[in-house]
């Protein structure tokens, strides 16, 4: 974090610090205030916030600055994106986002990479018409990078999971793939010889992505388990609720800093190592530390989110990056028009088509996606927030600074994508969203969520409909053969075989609800135990 110095650096720090927690306390206050307005969102709260605070700066200190901290990559990925991650996979319903799992991978992984040589392949060509400087091809591919990805933070606040599970769990699931797919295309970009492109190296950077992802993923559940390990042998509790919360903060935030150490996705990483978690770890533990860690993490994601919307409304307005580009503002009007039609197109050619391959490979109609629910996903996935700024930052800036005017304009072009798609994107979600799916009082053709009673656990696996038989109707039904089950309903048959595998390997060893022994002081609650 950078801090600007024009009193000395204690006081000017004490300055940044109390204006960015009143700003903070005042978005939250805002935010509540107009929770049930029909346009505005916390996240365009925190953006106009930001942006009048910027102005406030610019005024008051005739036009030299407009922010107190100077825009830091690192300050994003290594300190407040790592919390934000990990609560979504901690909260995460694991019975949707598993369901719909192939789905989410589809749009997350295949779509982002459709969307990024949309953007890369359209920008080499339309950029060349314009006068921005000289851009090598690794420039464009990084642009490619930065506009893939997404930001369904808007879409995500109006939806409704219980009334909308599934399209909750896919504009979820693949906001987070998606972010981590950009990321590591981003960082892959960086790293690859781009002088010497042969049908070889192609291969081998696919093969590199692909085995990055899987690592990444494998490294994420490794730190969970151990973590689910350690408490379950050691009992913490019996002693301190404040080790054992500790712990599983500490092991969470190691996840990511392993993953970045070992360049591989801390995305990735942090988010399966958040699912483990909740699925072991967090019943590892006593009653009282189970309610502090749901609460705490949830509360540092919210106020971190807020943070980040906060510090972009602020720092679009840097006099230094926008002095370049006022130079030729034909040129940068032109860059931002062409990236967000690129925008457009690139998310509407991926998500279209996926979702018809998707429906494809449903049967029950309920659990299709129907083509106002394909209009919100790519509604959702339009804005772009702080992961594409940051990149940006990192591909044409030095330490939040730049002298050159390609750059610079490139770093405006990302701001005004950034602000237009959220602000205008933001105001409109909510009444689009709205009339798209209107409220219902009950869901269909889905599941409940995850975080269910105990009495749904004791449901027979494959009972009819997912449900139990009622009186002493005679369960003696003739059931498929596995293989055909596995093609005839591959998720609720891989569900079933995972839940056997869970049960008789996975929570002995690990712990999880209902294989947590009785010790004094530990939890209370019955909830899921087997007799």
């Amino acid at each position: 974090m950078n801090l600007g110095a024009a009193t000395g650096p204690n006081e000017t720090s004490v300055n940044a610090i109390t204006l960015f927690v009143l700003l903070l306390t005042a978005c939250i206050v805002i935010g509540h205030l107009l929770e049930k307005s029909r346009w505005m969102t916390e996240s365009i709260t925190a953006l106009a916030i930001g942006l009048c605070t910027g102005i406030v700066i610019l005024l008051t200190t005739k036009g030299k600055s407009s922010h107190v901290l100077v825009f830091s990559e690192d300050l994003f990925f290594i300190y407040l994106l790592p919390p934000i991650i990990f609560n979504a996979g901690f909260q995460v319903k694991k019975k949707q986002f598993f369901r719909n799992f192939m789905t989410i991978t589809l749009f997350g992984a295949v779509g982002t990479l459709i969307s990024f040589t949309i953007i890369s392949l359209g920008s080499m060509q339309l950029f060349k018409k314009l006068d921005i400087g000289f851009l090598e091809i690794g420039d464009y591919l990084a642009i490619g990078a930065i506009f893939s990805a997404t930001d369904s933070v808007c879409t995500l606040q109006v939806l409704n999971q219980e009334e909308t599970p599934l399209l909750y769990s896919v504009v979820f699931g693949e906001g987070v793939l998606n972010d981590a797919t950009s990321v590591v295309l981003f960082n892959a970009i960086q790293r690859f010889d781009l002088s010497h492109i042969t049908s070889t190296n192609v291969m081998q950077f696919i093969g590199n992505f692909l085995s990055l992802y899987f690592t990444s993923t494998v490294l994420g559940v490794a730190v969970g388990l151990l973590s689910a390990y350690i408490i379950k042998k050691l009992y913490f509790g019996r002693h301190s609720t404040d080790r054992e919360v500790a712990l599983m903060m500490l092991m969470a935030y190691l996840s990511y800093m392993m993953a970045e150490l070992f360049y591989l996705s801390g995305i990735l990483t942090v988010f399966f190592c958040g699912i483990v978690m909740s699925h072991y770890t967090w019943h590892n533990v006593t009653e009282s530390s189970r309610i502090t860690t749901k609460h705490s993490f949830a509360t540092l994601s919210f106020v971190l989110e807020i943070f980040i919307f906060l510090y972009v409304g602020m720092d679009a307005l840097d006099m230094e990056k926008w002095e370049f580009a006022s130079k030729s503002p034909k040129t940068s009007v032109g860059v931002s028009s062409i990236l967000l039609a690129l925008v457009l197109i690139g998310r509407a050619a991926f998500v279209f088509p996926l979702c018809f391959i998707s429906n494809l490979t449903k049967k029950s109609q309920g659990n299709k996606i129907r083509f106002k629910q394909q209009v919100t996903i790519w509604w959702a996935g339009l804005m772009r927030g702080a992961v594409s700024v940051a990149l940006a930052y990192n591909q044409f800036a030095s330490s939040g600074h730049t002298q050159l005017p390609g750059n610079a304009i490139m770093i405006t072009s990302t701001i005004t994508v950034v602000l237009f798609t959220t602000v205008v994107g933001g105001l409109l979600t909510k009444p689009i969203v709205r009339f798209l799916l209107p409220q219902q009082k009950h869901s269909s053709g889905i599941m409940s969520p995850d975080f269910t009673s105990s009495k749904s656990l004791n449901l027979p696996l494959l009972g009819i409909n997912g449900q139990e038989p009622e009186g002493n109707i005679s369960t003696n039904v003739t059931r498929p053969s596995s293989l055909r089950m596995l093609w005839t309903t591959p998720s609720r048959t891989v569900h079933c075989y995972w839940r056997k595998f869970d049960d008789a390997v996975m929570r002995p060893v690990f712990g999880g609800r209902g294989f947590v022994p009785y010790i004094p002081g530990s939890p209370t609650e019955t909830e899921g135990i087997i007799q």
